[in-house]
């Protein structure tokens, strides 16, 4: 049978709790011997201690312990409890025990509710257990009493008053303890009751209890009571703190809602409303006025609502009211009306930009669908590409400006972050919608046109591609129900007119430049440069300086010599630097009332600028062998470059130089390798490859240079070399070769006519499939120059290689003495 006891400080029967006190103390201790020897019934208990002096409640169910206690009960004496460490269910079979026990009174025995029933236990005297007489039908114990020294000194006496003091500081903070506890630990004069007493009223672990029971020596039972007692104070005091700090926390909050709910009677009672349920109540208003799609419109009711529900305190109604403000800021239904006058389109065009034809005639196509078929026509996603400065994003506000959208603009150069874009999810804290929703909401209208500057400056890393997440915004399929993250709902983008920039195509991921309509943005003739100074910047110029009351007037022939000695460019950005150097250094002297040129010739250029920063490549002075001259592509326009070759002594070695990339490489070893094809052809010793090295090199060293369109220019080279026909200085070439000795197309034909037109150039060799380039070419171009489209470079030898000179008398002798050993 298991049966258990345990302490409850509870009272179970407060009505007769003292009428039972009494009962105990009438019953007598144990009468001992001479030894303090005793025999009596044993209760056996475990988790339980009970200390001498102490009254406490037991529960005891059916078994040996009750038999003791009925025994007791009829001889009218006191048990003994036998606190074991070890035994089987039967309480009889007892294994290990503590040494010592306390002799207790037990009261009346009363029935509980569960079966078990339950008596008042009072501590008598400390007893050390000398053996176990019997267990049947109870157990019965052979006792000793333990005598203490009640004799007091000054050492325990300070004992007993720490004690004393440190038991009332855990009295103080301890709720559980009666203040009644204190008062009767101070009238106790034994320090032996003193320390029972204590230990009986302060919660410690049954390990402490039971060390300090087994103490039988009263000053160290003392010492290790009050070492006890001072970790229970640190506890007792640090939760002291941390139940001050929630009580704090507690009772501020019930004073802020208490004072809340006052300022909303009082507010009811003057007929006004509280200024956050008043906020709320107009987000709520503004959203059902604002037209939302029915998803949006269903999110933000949703937010609205819990946001109504909520403290104004609360740490995520700050979250909710910028996500609500979002919602309710964001164009949803307003648009702007289209310019759709053709006439007033194109004269805004031409008023602000020069040239720019292709351009010109998109937009004035798409105002013209918009005019015929509004509800068919799609917003275009143009791509302007081009080199710096070329007129790219000042052209895409002027559009704006014709047709009369709102014009906005987003920087793609360096973001790597996809929430760039689609924005940041609301979980994260800072949160934000990406660039696409926040610069719609400044723009303040479904239909403005967006410009996404540097879109070839996209880079991608770990936290994602950003040209993944533009495929959506840049197509017209998808954009209708663009999705970001921190809205999770559709935005509609299909009324945005998006026009992207580039500088080149090389970097665009294919997916990306597949959604967009390519219009590609030339280098400016230097005809078209002098014209867009003379119209826009020194206008602009002298108008910003200050100078444009004087007449400041610049001759045709000083911007010439601006454009060509101090600006090397596709565009006009630093030709507009160099001109306004020249109004800053006028506005200075106008304004130390110094005299000042009013009419700036190349004299006042080459005194305000100083010496000349470029110098172009000019076409060859004379005829030479092995010397051609190539027509180049580059970033600031078209430009030439000599092609030169050297044959030397050697053992059949090839050797290219000028800092040129892998295909120029491939292109030269195809040139050389279709010369040597043609040894009968050009009359060319077929022994002489093994005996020779050729040096083909390429000037400006400090330039990378590649591409396949040098071929041509190295073979004509090349062929000079091995002919000793020279090359006409006044021939220029472009296109790859095959090893047949085919032309095929090359890119940049009109930057590299015009660059051979501007270098004195009068002959130009292209190839055949390029002829469809040259309309973009002036008629006074293609009137100066002889072009020649061609499909084999068999038919520019004739043209651009003059006949071998004989070789005089005195050299043929040289060389036969030479080959027979002199």
């Amino acid at each position: 049978m298991n049966n258990k006891s345990w302490l409850n400080q509870s009272d179970e029967y407060p009505m007769n709790f003292n009428q039972r006190a009494e009962e105990l103390y009438q019953i007598p201790d144990q009468e001992i011997d001479s030894n303090g020897i005793f025999e009596a019934p044993a209760i056996i208990v475990n988790e339980l201690l009970i200390f001498p002096r102490m009254v406490t409640p037991v529960f005891i169910t059916q078994g040996a312990n009750y038999t003791a206690i009925q025994e007791a009960q009829y001889n009218f004496e006191t048990l003994v409890t036998l606190y074991v460490t070890e035994h089987d269910e039967d309480e009889t079979d007892i294994k290990s025990y503590l040494p010592l026990g306390t002799e207790v009174a037990v009261g009346r025995l009363l029935a509980m509710p569960d079966g078990s029933s339950s008596a008042l236990a009072q501590g008598r005297r400390r007893v050390e257990i000398l053996e176990i007489l019997e267990v049947e039908p109870c157990v019965r114990v052979r006792a000793k009493v333990v005598f203490e020294n009640d004799k007091k000194d000054r050492h325990l006496k300070a004992l007993m008053r720490t004690t004393q003091s440190l038991f009332e500081n855990c009295v103080e903070l301890d709720r559980t303890i009666p203040d009644e506890a204190h008062l009767f630990a101070l009238n106790i004069e034994d320090a032996s009751w003193l320390a029972d007493m204590v230990a009986s009223a302060i919660s410690f672990s049954y390990d402490n209890r039971k060390e300090l029971f087994l103490t039988t020596d009263v000053t160290s039972r003392l010492k290790l009571l009050n070492s006890f007692l001072a970790q229970e104070l640190d506890v007792l005091q640090l939760e002291d703190e941390i139940q001050n700090k929630v009580q704090s926390e507690v009772d501020r909050s019930q004073r802020e809602f208490y004072l809340r709910e006052q300022m909303k009677a009082i507010q009811l009672e003057l007929g006004e409303q509280d200024m956050f349920f008043a906020e709320v109540s107009e987000l709520q208003t503004k959203i059902e006025e604002l037209g939302l799609p029915q998803e949006a419109k269903d999110q933000a009711i949703k937010e609205a609502k819990r946001l109504s529900q909520m403290p104004p305190m609360a740490p995520e109604t700050g979250m909710i009211r910028t996500y609500l403000d979002w919602i309710v800021e964001l164009p949803w239904q307003f648009k702007t009306e289209d310019n759709l006058d053709l006439e007033h389109v194109n004269q805004v065009l031409e008023k602000n930009h020069y040239g720019l034809g292709k351009v010109k005639d998109r937009i004035l196509e798409y105002i013209a669908v918009q005019k015929l078929k509004p509800e068919e026509a799609r917003q275009p996603i143009l791509c302007f590409v081009g080199a710096p400065g070329t007129g790219k994003t000042s052209l895409g506000r002027s559009i704006a400006e014709a047709i009369g959208k709102k014009f906005i603009r987003v920087s793609l150069g360096g973001v790597r972050d996809e929430a760039e874009i689609r924005g940041h999810r609301r979980t994260y804290i800072g949160a934000m919608p990406g660039r696409i929703i926040q610069t719609m909401k400044k723009a303040g209208t479904i239909n403005p046109l967006f410009m996404l500057d540097e879109i070839d400056k996209l880079g991608s890393d770990f936290r994602g591609d950003p040209s993944s997440a533009l495929l959506e915004v840049l197509d017209p399929e998808q954009n209708s129900e663009f999705s970001d993250h921190y809205l999770e709902v559709a935005y509609d983008l299909s009324k945005v007119m998006f026009i992207t920039t580039a500088n080149t195509l090389m970097s665009i991921p294919s997916p990306l430049l597949d959604r967009m309509e390519i219009i590609e943005f030339s280098s400016y003739l230097e005809a078209e440069k002098i014209a867009i100074a003379k119209q826009f910047i020194i206008p602009r110029q002298t108008h910003q300086t200050g100078i444009d009351d004087e007449n400041v007037l610049f001759t045709e022939a000083a911007i010439r010599l601006i454009i060509r000695n101090y600006t090397y460019e596709a565009g006009v950005r630093n030709l507009e630097r160099e001109i306004n150097k020249i109004c800053r250094k006028i506005a200075r002297l106008k304004s130390e009332n110094k005299r000042f040129p009013t009419k700036i010739d190349l004299v006042v250029v080459e005194k305000f600028l100083g010496p000349q920063q470029i110098f172009e490549l000019e076409a060859e002075q004379d005829d030479e062998i092995g010397v051609a001259t190539a027509m180049a592509w580059t970033e600031n326009g078209g430009d030439i470059m000599p092609v030169e070759v050297l044959i030397l002594d050697g053992k059949g070695n090839i050797q290219v130089t000028g800092q040129i990339g892998e295909v120029m490489q491939e292109s030269a070893q195809a040139a050389m390798s279709y010369v040597k094809s043609r040894v009968k052809q050009f009359d060319i010793d077929p022994e002489i490859f093994e005996a020779i090295d050729v040096h083909i090199h390429i000037p400006e060293g400090g330039i990378p240079k590649d591409g396949p369109s040098a071929g041509i220019t190295i073979a004509t080279a090349l062929i000079s070399a091995f002919t000793n026909r020279k090359v006409r200085k006044e021939v220029s070439f472009t296109g790859e070769i095959t090893l047949r000795g085919r032309v095929l197309p090359v890119g940049g034909i009109r930057e590299k006519v015009l660059a051979a037109h501007r270098a004195g150039i009068k002959v130009v060799f292209i190839p055949k499939k390029n002829e469809k380039d040259l309309l973009e070419l002036s008629k006074k171009v293609r009137s100066d120059l002889n072009i020649i489209p061609i499909n084999h470079i068999d038919e520019l030898i004739e043209v651009a290689l003059l006949e071998a000179e004989p070789v005089p008398e005195e050299e043929k002798t040289e060389e036969k003495e030479q080959e027979t050993g002199g």
